[in-house]
């Protein structure tokens, strides 16, 4: 039989109590364990600020968008647009921070909404921008809101889970990033009977976040929390009440808005069929969401008041093949460098071809899905290379179009001959280490079939990749080459096994015939190159 519990309850007895009676009654059933009074403070204000660092930014237009350029292909108005709108907001932040008595002026705050089909990397502009500026982010999808009162998440929210990125921060979290995708999700349905919770409730949610309130960033419904004032509470007698101020905060919302554009073709139709007519012609091009308005948002089903806080209207176009081929080959967040470091834990050096590399773009076009049908083909090809590699000798492969079109077949040939395979990724890293060499010294160098060859071999047996190994043998042409000047113009020079076996004789021998014969690109560079 259990002891019979008598004293004063601890904090985990009741943590259990309450815990039960939610499990009973469910979990949207608030339980308050104090009088509010003891909550709130009598005299002290709330605490809105914990940080005592200035907010700083001071970048312009152009330097986000050169930073966006790195990341993101193509959406060049869209990267405008974005960064001019971050740009007005965040100067009137610091302007605020300077002078608080800009506080009592009037000013529309810049808040976002993105239109575009899906992979065409809303979400990832948002995250770059918030990365580059340093503000915490959140994103989170519109969906999953309800209005004050019914099941579901409550819009608040979004603003304690900025003070959670900021680590507790609460200044930082006023200067924050919201974004909220699938906003179109919470467009209120036509001829509806009844209360829309999770569409126009939302909205008015919304709503009064992007006006300017304040949020506590204690949920009532959230016991930890809670329990940390009740904490609080029987500590210091009362328990602080800390809030977020939503008036700096950013608000971006995005969505694909698959009605809109028969609303906007519906109102070009009626001003002028001529201009109507012109842009149909070219909808692939302007995908008619460059023509959008307020008054066309409001026809899909959004309330006037909360469009009009969206002052900024950004539209993403859909991701061509040859975007696509870019994404892969030029962002810096290329999906085919976690695909590098992935063969790589086993061991395994993989290279993508420029043909595979257009070969994926074609088939993750047909995916319908932008950017995101990249990884998609990318699993899809390479699943069994990743299951089937690691336990076998192969130790490098490389993606071309053949692999792409016949993933079964190209992997049986690595597995067959492996060593063929490891030669033929090693002539690859021979060029990439030629292209290399010419774009910084403007020297061409040519490897014959017999050096390339004896390179590759070179590497096999050391353990290490031709680009390496060119970087070791050749560590002292930098200071040598800076001796030759082409006087503008690529001078060849043809890179035998004798220079693999001798760099520093050969580097004195271009030299020498350089000065002394004045070999140009048009001359007979294979004869320095032999000395």
């Amino acid at each position: 039989m259990a002891a019979k519990h008598t004293g004063i309850p601890t904090i985990e007895d009741i943590k259990r109590e309450i815990e039960g009676l939610q499990r009973k009654y469910g979990d949207n059933v608030r339980i308050s364990m104090f009088p509010q009074s003891v909550i709130e403070p009598d005299e002290s204000p709330p605490e809105e600020e914990s940080s005592s660092t200035t907010f700083e930014f001071n970048y312009k237009p152009k330097d986000i968008k050169a930073y966006l350029d790195r990341y993101v292909i193509e959406q060049e108005d869209a990267k405008k647009a974005l960064a001019i709108a971050i740009c007005d907001h965040y100067n009137h932040v610091k302007a605020c921070e300077a002078d608080p008595s800009l506080l009592e002026e009037d000013y529309s705050k810049q808040n976002i909404i993105l239109i575009g089909p899906t992979g065409v990397g809303k979400t990832y502009l948002i995250r770059t921008i918030a990365r580059l500026i340093g503000v915490p982010f959140v994103k989170a999808d519109a969906t999953k809101f309800s209005e004050t009162g019914y099941v579901g998440g409550n819009v608040e929210d979004l603003v304690r889970d900025l003070v959670t990125q900021a680590d507790g921060d609460l200044k930082a979290a006023s200067y924050g990033i919201i974004y909220l995708d699938e906003i179109d999700k919470i467009a209120s349905a036509p001829n509806l009977v009844g209360r829309d919770v999770s569409g126009r409730g939302v909205q008015m949610g919304l709503l009064k976040l992007m006006e300017e309130t304040e949020v506590d960033v204690r949920a009532p419904n959230d016991l930890q929390a809670q329990f940390q004032a009740f904490v609080e509470a029987q500590r210091k007698g009362k328990a602080s009440r800390k809030i977020v101020n939503t008036r700096h905060i950013q608000f971006i919302v995005s969505g694909a808005f698959n009605g809109l554009k028969e609303v906007i073709k519906k109102r070009l139709n009626k001003a002028s069929v001529g201009f109507s007519a012109d842009i149909q012609s070219r909808e692939e091009e302007t995908d008619y969401f460059q023509y959008v308005t307020s008054q066309d948002f409001i026809e899909c089903g959004f309330e006037p008041e909360f469009i009009g806080r969206l002052p900024v209207h950004v539209a993403c176009r859909s991701l061509s093949v040859d975007d696509l081929y870019r994404v892969l080959k030029f962002s810096e967040g290329s999906i085919i460098k976690q695909y590098i470091r992935d063969f790589k834990a086993y061991g395994i050096d993989i290279h993508f071809d420029d043909d595979g590399l257009r070969a994926i773009a074609q088939e993750a076009e047909k995916e319908r899905t932008g950017a995101r049908g990249l990884m998609t083909v990318l699993e899809r090809t390479l699943r069994d290379f990743k299951f089937e590699l690691p336990d076998s000798g192969v130790r490098a492969f490389v993606v071309d179009a053949s692999l792409v079109a016949n993933p079964k077949a190209a992997l049986q040939k690595v597995l067959d001959d492996p060593e063929s395979h490891l030669l033929s990724y090693h002539r690859r890293h021979v060029h990439l280490c030629a292209e290399a060499f010419e774009a910084r010294y403007h020297i061409r160098l040519v490897f014959d079939d017999d050096a390339e060859t004896h390179l590759c071999q070179l590497a096999v047996e050391r353990g290490t990749t031709p680009r390496e190994l060119c970087q070791d043998l050749f560590k002292d042409y930098e200071h040598g080459l800076a001796l030759i000047d082409g006087e503008g113009e690529t001078l060849t020079f043809r890179v035998t096994r004798e220079v693999i076996e001798n760099p520093a004789k050969a580097l004195e021998d271009w030299i020498r015939d350089y000065y002394t014969r004045r070999v140009t690109p048009s001359g007979s560079p294979g004869e320095t190159g032999d000395a």
